[in-house]
This record gives structure tokens, C-alpha cells and sequence, in this order.
């Protein structure tokens, strides 16, 4: 199959800035591709590149869109190299558009939300702030937040972590997530706490896992931190793109994968390692447009096991969002 292609770059301005360990992120940068076929109907595809997640960088997206054709073929598609993931999973997305490979009718202009069985995790602001946004989103209907930890002195973090714990609602779930910022001897006291939280029959909020408490180096250590503790722990840097994952699945990694579609790499090669080794995953955005949430959240309907949460709530990070596509 021929396409022509278009592409443009997007910014999007956070509403408040995202503090993670790896710092202020304060505006989300990618690219929309378009494609038409031979039957002149529409693709849609969106490169989000996170460049210290383990992405390649908005500017090398950027040069490989470039220096494409005017026309292109599936096989340029598929042979886009590992070193470009969001590239990978932006331009399988809008091959597989029309074909209602991603929920959506031919043309590819209806952005519905695929799969209504899908529940979400929302995302809290680091630090105190979290004290204060958790109940607007609990009215919103979120039952599982993500707290980042990681960001401010150890000793502050479990103080707000045990107000979380008492003022959050009963049989609330909730995520902790480190960045890999946690040194080991921290990772054991976070792992402690919440052991010793888990102990505790009169609390029935669930400590459901630490995310990536260690940096992505220190493997070992978090295999070895997993068989531990009774509270689990997910990897998400470690397993960033394809290959990473791959890897720490080979490495003995049986807990769990925390998938972020939009940078892991090819949709279709995605699929085939799930539906193989039947692993434990939580989809996570990459606080993408509608265009790639599109995409990602059909795959996370697909391949998601164990009823887990997945971590698409963040709309309240960014203003109503704007349709840049309508004009390419």
C-alpha cells in the first residue's frame, strides 16, 4: 500500500508543571502524521517522544519525518529502525487507522474511547499537593491514583504517604512511583512502609505496587527487592521500549510491566510478545493527544491482564484539548 504524508509538531502547555525525579516537564512536544491512501482515506498517527524515559528525541523524530517521501509504503513503515520507537509506534497507528485496527471507522475521523470496560488510574501531583486534588478526582470516578515519590526528603514523602493512607477512602487503590530516584537503602524503607501498612487489618486501603523504585542499572537489585517484600513492585523505565523489555524478560522479570505504548515501539511486535509470554502489564500514557491515546488505549483493551487499572488519567494536567490534526 501508497500513502501521501503529511506531518506537523505540536506543543501543549501543562497547566501546572509535571514534577517527576527527572525533574519539571512543562510542555509536552510531538508530531501528527497523517496519511491517505490509495482510496483517499485517512490515517492518523502521533509520535510522543519522552527523550529521558528512553525514546529517541523530538528533534531525531523530527529529521526521520523529514526526510521521508511525500509518498510512502508499508514497508518503509515496517522497517522503521528499534532506535526511533515513537516513530515506530506513530506510523503503525495511522497505517492501522482506517483499516479499524484501532476501533475506528474507515476514514478515521470518529475518536471514540475504545472498550468502556477500561478503568483508569489517576495521576496525583507530587508532594502535598496530593492531599488536597485527590477528592476531585474520586467525585470524577477515579478509584486508583499514582503518587510520585522520589522528589522531596524521604522523611517528608512518608509523612504525607501516611496521610494519603488515612484519608484516602476505603478499598481506594493507590500506586507509588519512584522514577528510579530511590537510592536501595530507601527503596527497602518504602517497602517496609508499606509492608507494615499492608499488615494492618483495620486499613482496607490497597497498596497495590511501587513503580520503578531504583534506576534502570540496578536491575539486580529490584529482582532481588521483588522476591523480598510482600508489596510488588513494576518496572517502567527498565522496560521502555521493545528491546528493554524484552530483556528483562529474558533476565527472569515475571512481576509487573508497566507499558507506555506510545514509546515502547511497534504496535504489532507489541502484541505478538504479549500474547506469548502473557505478562503482568500496566498501560501508561505519555500524556499523548487524543490521536495516540486512540491507539494505545485499544492495545491496553487487548493485552491487559489481571484487571489492573490503567494510567490514562491525566486530562486534568492539560487544558481542553485542541484538534491541531483538523488542519494538516
Amino acid at each position: 500500500m501508497r500513502y501521501q504524508f503529511k506531518f506537523r509538531p505540536y506543543q501543549r502547555r501543562f497547566l501546572r508543571s509535571l514534577t517527576t525525579n527527572h525533574g519539571k516537564w512543562d510542555i509536552r512536544e510531538g508530531i501528527i502524521l497523517r496519511l491517505t491512501d490509495e482510496s483517499d482515506q485517512l490515517g492518523w498517527g502521533e509520535i510522543a517522544p519522552i527523550s529521558w524515559f528512553g525514546s529517541e528525541t523530538l528533534e531525531q523524530a523530527l529529521d526521520f519525518c523529514r526526510q521521508l517521501p511525500e509518498e510512502i509504503t508499508d514497508k518503509i513503515i515496517f522497517s522503521i529502525p528499534d532506535e526511533l520507537p515513537a516513530c515506530q509506534f506513530g506510523f503503525e497507528s495511522a497505517q492501522g487507522w482506517g483499516s479499524g485496527e484501532w476501533g475506528v471507522g474507515s476514514g478515521g475521523d470518529n475518536f471514540i474511547t475504545p472498550n468502556s470496560s477500561l478503568f483508569y488510574s489517576a495521576l496525583l501531583p507530587a508532594g502535598e499537593a496530593a492531599l488536597n486534588q485527590w477528592e476531585t478526582l474520586w467525585q470524577q470516578g477515579y478509584r486508583t491514583f499514582k503518587w510520585k515519590i522520589g522528589v522531596d526528603a524521604i522523611a517528608d514523602e512518608l509523612e504525607i504517604f501516611e496521610l494519603l493512607t488515612r484519608i484516602l477512602p476505603a478499598f481506594t487503590k493507590l500506586r507509588l512511583d519512584a522514577n528510579g530516584g530511590l537510592t536501595y537503602e530507601e527503596a527497602n524503607f518504602w517497602l517496609r512502609a508499606c509492608d507494615n501498612f499492608k499488615a494492618n487489618p483495620e486499613l482496607p486501603l490497597e497498596i497495590e505496587f511501587i513503580e520503578q523504585p531504583l534506576p534502570v542499572e540496578q536491575f539486580q537489585q529490584m529482582l532481588e527487592l521483588s522476591t523480598s517484600y510482600k508489596t510488588a513492585i513494576a518496572l517502567d523505565e527498565s522496560v521502555a521500549t521493545l528491546k528493554q523489555l524484552a530483556a528483562c524478560y529474558q533476565q527472569g522479570w515475571r512481576g509487573i510491566f508497566v507499558i507506555k505504548p506510545g514509546i515502547v515501539g511497534s504496535p504489532s511486535r507489541l502484541r505478538k510478545f504479549c500474547h506469548q509470554h502473557q505478562i503482568d502489564t500496566v498501560f501508561s500514557s505519555v500524556f499523548e493527544t487524543a490521536i495516540a491515546r486512540l491507539a494505545a488505549l485499544q492495545l491496553a483493551a487487548e493485552l491487559s491482564r489481571n484487571n489492573r487499572a490503567i494510567g490514562f488519567g491525566i486530562d486534568h494536567f492539560f487544558e481542553q484539548e485542541e484538534t491541531w490534526f483538523q488542519s494538516l
